[in-house]
């Protein structure tokens, strides 16, 4: 299926009336997917958010001479550790990283990059060669396999649109448009509805297989309650939907949820820290509920972005860059920080070289706490060693 068609597909369906509490009834009855209690979630960071001013090398001259008008002061920056340094509104990434629960892998990225949101975003999202096309993700290939039967919540995607990370042969994943709305229309409605379209059709098979046990809605989240106060944003909101489903056992192995807005050609400073700060007390909150709750060690968080951005800023901002830094969060991950400082004396055309293929990190994760073979989806890098 063409992946803009099937985005659009999904998308516009799920956006009508496929809404949270219609599948927590659905979702509490499905089966372990896999043995063990590990799950992961990923927060998207997309629009290229900048690494060097997420993680900063403060300590090297270059980083200022590249950056006159957006470098972070030494004197702001938090949590130094052999150079580097947190962006001032990442004070809890600076906090948990004490705690020994925040890795940083540095200098992720790919050979040949695409500095095209969307082809990088489809790299990223499927684990592919900068030069090859695949119609269905990583995570919906690993789904495909790990699933025996149909299980249309197998993987959880809060967004606004379908994710292609997620995308496999079956729907066992589903788009949750809007957690804090019940669903509006007849469950009837929608029920045996069938058209000349077999994408529609696809669609509406996600659909129908999870608006089943409505009455069981308003009982189901009676007993899913937060156990700390989250900030009234977008991604803090999908983050404690999060939560909940976690703390509930519903068995989900995978959900993914992003923040947009790091596209900062213009005007950094104040939209990066305003995006930071946004990420970093969303993801704050969720690592206090998890820990409180004692599970913080089944749950891995994966922050990333597509691309990061150029070395050398360009007056107001930074441009379309390469490689950038990866969090992991929680997971019994070993608090590192993985992969050399950025090197900025050795350029690639004023870009800087990747040291850590992504997909590395995703053979870690998939080999560590899902216990699956990567090779299988077809990963052929090997696992990043040290991350847990």
């Amino acid at each position: 299926m063409n992946r803009r068609n099937f985005l659009t597909l999904t998308g516009t369906f799920t956006g009508g009336s496929l809404l949270l509490p219609d599948f927590l009834h659905a979702f509490g009855t499905q089966k372990n997917l896999i043995s063990g209690d590990q799950c992961l979630v990923f927060v998207q960071l997309s629009g290229g958010n900048d690494g060097l001013n997420t993680f900063v090398p403060f300590s090297d001259p270059l980083y200022y001479n590249l950056r006159p008008k957006i470098s972070l002061a030494k004197d702001v920056v938090l949590g130094k550790n052999n150079g580097m340094a947190f962006h001032p509104a990442l004070k809890g990434f600076a906090e948990m990283q004490q705690n020994g629960d925040l890795s940083v892998v540095q200098n992720v990225g790919y050979p040949e990059p695409n500095r095209s949101h969307f082809r990088s975003q489809e790299i990223w999202q499927t684990a592919s060669d900068s030069n090859k096309y695949l119609n269905e993700g990583w995570l919906g290939r690993y789904l495909d396999l790990q699933c025996h039967d149909h299980q249309p919540t197998a993987g959880i995607n809060i967004d606004n649109v379908d994710n292609l990370a997620l995308k496999g042969l079956e729907p066992n994943s589903i788009t949750v448009k809007n957690p804090n709305v019940f669903k509006t229309k007849n469950q009837k409605e929608e029920q045996g509805i069938l058209s000349t379209n077999p994408q529609l059709d696809f669609v509406r098979k996600i659909a129908n297989s999870v608006v089943e046990g409505s009455d069981e809605i308003q009982k189901a989240l009676a007993k899913s309650n937060l156990e700390i106060s989250y900030p009234k944003t977008g991604l803090a909101t999908n983050l404690a939907w999060i939560a909940r489903l976690i703390k509930r056992n519903l068995n989900s192995k995978v959900y993914y949820t992003s923040l947009n807005g790091f596209d900062t050609h213009d005007n950094q400073l104040q939209i990066q820290n305003n995006k930071l700060s946004e990420l970093n007390d969303a993801l704050f909150s969720f690592y206090t509920d998890l820990k409180k709750a004692s599970i913080l060690q089944n749950v891995t968080i994966v922050v990333f972005s597509e691309f990061g951005r150029r070395v050398k800023d360009n007056g107001k901002g930074t441009d379309h860059g390469t490689a950038a830094p990866m969090f992991i969060i929680g997971g019994n991950n070993k608090g590192k920080i993985i992969g050399s400082n950025p090197n900025l004396s050795d350029l690639d055309q004023g870009d800087l070289k990747h040291e850590i293929d992504f997909r590395s990190v995703y053979a870690s994760l998939l080999k560590n706490k899902l216990d699956f073979d990567y090779t299988k989806i077809g990963i052929k890098n090997k696992a990043l060693q040290g991350l847990f």
